[in-house]
């Protein structure tokens, strides 16, 4: 086991019974020129909270909006800006869609590059507080996946992966029937940081694991036999990886704009896995971020609350 990761080890093994540490989540947003001006206010209001962390699960733009430069860099200076760590997994607005008119013809591959340089360079998160994180690029095989991430907080593990929306690039921009290269390339780097993860987890006993996507996997229209195949191969490693951990697994993602808490992942009887939850977050227009609590000592180990942002009168 390299440095990195045992020093992660050592962390989580530490931190068994810490004090309560809470993060914040948000994602899809900001969508427009107002939504803009209201994320430096609800970043503030972030700060405002004692918070180890905070995680955007991805779309910094909407999905007709152009994925220039400028456009990056303005928002990783706001993410920058913040006074907590601020970790942050990509959408497919900001890559697998730039391809579109109203995008500006990107090359998609070419726009993920661009967020991996702007967004993923160093050792640490984005945001004033240093945050280190495990990059997945660190392992020469995978060095091109520097925004697969994992770090721990409150005795758990936290893992962050790009796997987005727009049925998670398996078509690419040509629409044919296999999927496309990229898919199949960055599909087996995450195959592989999710079931390390999930090992790492085991070994060091940790009560809970934290994954962050920004794609809803289409858990409903799966158990409905009618999956997305972008999504099938992950939402089968997860529900085996699930089974077989003993602690608590929370999924974190957007895409769909809906904040919902369920437990929508099942078992091979249609029978919902106790273990397992998944948090979406709000997404534009509607807006807010959630709360989220890790307490080893209490009988619930991950608590969430949902914190509405009612954005200004527009002027």
């Amino acid at each position: 086991m390299k440095g990195a990761a045992l020093a992660l080890l050592a962390t989580l093994a530490i931190a068994a019974h810490a004090e309560p540490v809470s993060f914040g989540l948000f994602g899809d947003f900001p969508y427009n020129a107002r939504e803009r001006r209201e994320l430096p206010k609800m970043i503030a209001n972030m700060d405002a909270e004692n918070l180890a962390f905070v995680v955007h699960d991805g779309d910094i733009k909407s999905g007709s909006g152009v994925c220039s430069d400028e456009v990056f860099l303005d928002i990783r200076n706001l993410f920058q800006a913040s006074r907590h760590a601020l970790v942050y997994v990509p959408g497919d607005n900001e890559w697998t869609d730039c391809h579109r008119r109203s995008n500006g013809r990107y090359d998609p591959i070419e726009r993920l590059a661009k967020l991996r340089t702007l967004f993923f360079a160093g050792e640490h998160a984005l945001g004033q507080e240093r945050l280190r994180l495990e990059r997945q690029s660190m392992k020469p095989a995978y060095a091109a996946y520097r925004e697969n991430v994992r770090w721990s907080a409150g005795g758990a593990l936290f893992v962050g992966m790009n796997l987005p929306g727009s049925s998670n690039n398996y078509y690419g921009t040509t629409r044919r029937r296999g999927p496309s290269a990229e898919y199949v390339e960055r599909s087996r780097a995450n195959r592989a940081w999710l079931a390390a993860g999930f090992a790492l987890a085991r070994s060091s006993k940790a009560p809970g694991i934290v994954i962050v996507i920004q794609a809803n996997p289409e858990f409903e229209e799966a158990d409905a036999g009618r999956p997305n195949p972008g999504y099938k191969d992950f939402i089968a490693q997860l529900r085996a990886a699930t089974q077989g951990y003993a602690g608590e697994v929370v999924l974190v993602h957007g895409d769909t704009h809906h904040f919902q808490i369920t437990q929508p992942l099942r078992d091979a009887s249609g029978t919902p896995l106790k273990n397992f939850t998944r948090v979406e977050t709000y997404g534009s227009p509607t807006l807010g971020w959630v709360k989220g609590t890790i307490d080893t000592d209490a009988p619930q180990l991950f608590r969430f609350e949902a914190r509405p942002w009612n954005p200004s009168p527009p002027h």
